[in-house]
Parts: C-alpha cells; structure tokens; sequence
C-alpha cells in the first residue's frame, strides 16, 4: 500500500491532450490520500528499445513500479497504438509480471473507452499484471471539465475517487 511505487502513464502520444487532464486529476486524488503517483505521458515517446530515451523510461518509469494507473483515450474502438507499441518493446519480464493496474477509459462519446479497456486488460492478463476489476469508463470527458481540465462532475468525481480508494488497497 504505501510501499508501493504508484505510475499514471497517460497512454496518447496527443500534446495537450483530454487524457492527461484526466490524468492531472487521478494525480491529485492519489496526493489527496498521501500517494505521490507520478504522471508520465507518451508525448515525445522513442518506439526505438535501443535509444537511450526509451531505455531510461523503461527503468525509471516501469520497472521499478508496482502498481500502475493508465489511463486510455478511445483510438478506433480500442486503446492507442503508441501505448500497446510502449507494452511490447519492453523487456516484458523485468517490466510487468506481478504488478497491479487500474484501468481509466477516455472518450469524448458515450462509450468511455469500454471496449478499449477490455482488450487491454486481456493483454495485461497475459503479461501476468493484475487488473483492478472496477475499471473507469468516462464518457463525454469534455464536458464534464472546466476550461482548465479540471473535473467538475460531482459523480464522475466520486467515481474516481471510490476507484483509487480500491486500489490503494488492491
């Protein structure tokens, strides 16, 4: 629990994205019970395993890391392709069996990303990552924020906060 090492990996490569607002807010749920959860995105992100970009994410921002917040926009009826192009660069045994994950869909239409969600936990599954079962769909995402990004929907609010309240104790 507080042991733990906590990652929110935004998983679009889109500067300025809805995601990372999303993102933001997880961030400040997590500093709200006492959790730094660091947030990293796949802005600028190398999809070379050799260089040493990636490298240097693969040891700071996987490896070391026990439980993992990602958070994923809805590309196509599934999740982003950078991010599933991130999972299967990584050196799959030191990066991802054991480890914990919350799943936050994103989408601007009424879905939330809850097909994307369900493909990524199969391949979470797969790498031997275990999947908190309360996964986030949030759907219309844009209008349920301010003109800062920050979320202003008091049960989308709530949502979010009984999910990390969860997965602290997963």
């Amino acid at each position: 629990m507080k042991d733990d090492i906590y990652r929110i990996i935004v998983g679009t490569n889109r500067v300025g994205s809805n995601s990372r607002k999303v993102g933001s807010f997880y961030k400040s749920v997590f500093l709200s019970k006492g959790i730094d959860a660091e947030l990293v995105t796949l802005e600028n992100f190398s999809l070379d395993p050799s260089s040493p970009s990636f490298i240097s994410f693969q040891q700071e921002h996987l490896k070391p890391v026990t439980k993992f917040i990602f958070i994923l926009p809805e590309y196509n009826g599934s999740y982003p392709g950078i991010f599933k192009s991130m999972i299967d660069i990584t050196d799959i045994k030191s990066c991802w069996p054991g480890k914990k994950a919350l799943l936050v869909g994103v989408a601007t239409g009424k879905g939330g990303n809850i097909r994307g969600l369900e493909h990524v936990t199969g391949v979470l599954n797969y790498l031997k990552v275990n999947v908190l079962s309360n996964k986030l769909p949030i759907s219309t995402v844009d209008k349920l924020m301010d003109a800062e990004g920050n979320i202003i929907e008091s049960t989308t609010i709530s949502s979010i906060e009984q999910q990390v309240s969860e997965f602290i104790y997963f």
